[in-house]
């Protein structure tokens, strides 16, 4: 079931055209992360979706409701989303219990603040002032309170920006957690490798357009473009791409009879798709 509808949608700023009718759809219960460079759109698609921005042409449901709408329809629909934003404050000289707590008063059906402290690993810190916390506990209680109002649906903008690899992949587990539980996300990132681990889609937007849209994995003919082989003979590395690297591995174990000297087969990285798409660099 799709929970997410999007039609032609269109979103201009004077001259610039920021959304060139786009159309999107996002399924219930999977991961689906927005890829592009900045200015490409993605941020204004996603403030489209969450009600913050409105559009200039196309159609858009959100759990069945068009977010543009205003009225006790629209207070009701903000129960079922969470928001985790990019950059976020609150009171320093609150507790992480008492924080969620008070965010938990805004909701109608709100999870249990115990068992969303515990699922996004912040039990051991609950009666720490949220202003003596790291980075990476910072960004934990950013989710506790994107989930605290039990959303079918939250949207991440960035959330591991700033974090060492270690937390990043500590965040992924979690991530991926509540997609376990049935919760459908909506990531905005700008890490490939992050996109590869989390997203079941990604879609890449640059100048407002839609260009792809895909499973990692087959992003841009990913999964059936030329494998590159690389193997050492004598002092020189040599290299040969091929539509059968499997093939090619054989002849070069029967010409070295056995092992081949620091054999290396690989394909395109989700990285090097991106880029060819994008036509630049990897901001």
């Amino acid at each position: 079931m799709s929970l997410i509808e999007v039609k032609e949608l269109k979103k201009s700023y004077g001259d610039v055209h920021a959304v060139r009718g786009v159309d999107l759809t996002i399924q219930q219960g999977e991961i689906f992360s927005l890829l592009g460079p900045n200015g490409a759109g993605k941020s204004t698609i996603v403030e489209i979706l969450e009600g913050f921005r409105t559009r200039d042409a196309g159609t858009v449901s959100v759990l069945g409701f068009d977010p543009q709408s205003k009225g006790q329809e629209s207070r009701l629909w903000r129960n079922r989303i969470g928001i985790v934003l990019q950059n976020s404050t609150d009171a320093g000289d609150l507790t992480v219990l008492e924080t969620i707590d008070h965010f938990s008063g805004y909701y109608a059906n709100p999870r249990k603040v115990d068992e969303v402290i515990h699922a996004v690993g912040l039990v051991e810190k609950q009666k720490a002032l949220i202003r003596n916390l790291s980075g990476g506990q910072r960004r934990r209680l950013d989710v506790a309170l994107g989930i605290i109002g039990n959303p079918e649906l939250l949207f991440l903008d960035e959330p591991t920006t700033g974090f060492d690899p270690e937390a990043r992949r500590s965040f992924w587990t979690l991530i991926q957690n509540l997609r376990g539980h049935g919760t459908t996300i909506v990531l905005t990132t700008h890490y490939l490798d992050e996109a590869e681990a989390l997203a079941d889609r990604v879609a890449v937007i640059n100048k407002g357009v839609i260009m792809e849209i895909s499973t990692p994995s087959e992003l841009g003919g990913r999964a059936t473009a030329k494998a590159t082989v690389s193997w050492r003979d004598g002092e020189v590395t040599k290299s040969e791409q091929s539509d059968n690297p499997t093939e090619l591995v054989a002849k070069l174990s029967s010409h070295f009879a056995g092992e081949v000297p620091e054999l290396l087969v690989s394909r395109p990285s989700l990285e090097d798709i991106y880029l060819e798409m994008i036509g630049g660099t990897h901001e």
